[in-house]
């Protein structure tokens, strides 16, 4: 009887650490190097990611991400842009670099935002190391959790 409860109680007091244990996508996102290379279609240096692979695990699986809106997504697109910062920080109006910003694809109509709402989104990672006309760290299929 002793053992149980005792087994109990482990459990018990562990509860609120595996609690503490949350999936931080800005965190994991800032583990990314970035090595500049030239891109001759456009004549300049961009830099080109080299995802860890803890993060290339994670690509196709689903997570969560909270941020701000900030509006440089083309509006006829079904995807919005979310930084880790708001706008006056993030990485095309501030000091952010590309592992604070993320692209998100809704999987139905893009919902109306306000520039630095806080929003929570679910949705596939895709990692993109290849296609300038789109950030490094997309959202596919995304759903809204939390405006």
């Amino acid at each position: 009887m002793k053992k149980i409860l005792i087994s109990l109680n482990c459990v018990v007091l562990a509860l609120p650490l595996l609690a503490q244990t949350k999936f931080d996508a800005w965190n994991e996102f800032a583990k990314t190097k970035f090595e500049p290379k030239y891109y001759e279609k456009i004549g300049e240096y961009l830099f080109y990611p080299k995802f860890p692979d803890n993060l290339k695990a994670l690509e196709g699986k689903e997570i969560t991400i909270e941020g701000f809106y900030v509006p440089f997504a083309p509006e006829d697109g079904n995807y919005i842009i979310i930084s880790k910062y708001p706008m006056s920080q993030c990485f095309f109006c501030g000091g952010g670099g590309p592992e604070s910003i993320a692209e998100v694809n809704f999987k139905g109509a893009v919902p109306k935002f306000q520039v630095d709402d806080v929003i929570t989104v679910r949705g596939k990672l895709k990692l993109n190391s290849e296609d300038i006309e789109h950030v490094n760290f997309i959202l596919t299929e995304a759903i809204l959790i939390k405006k």
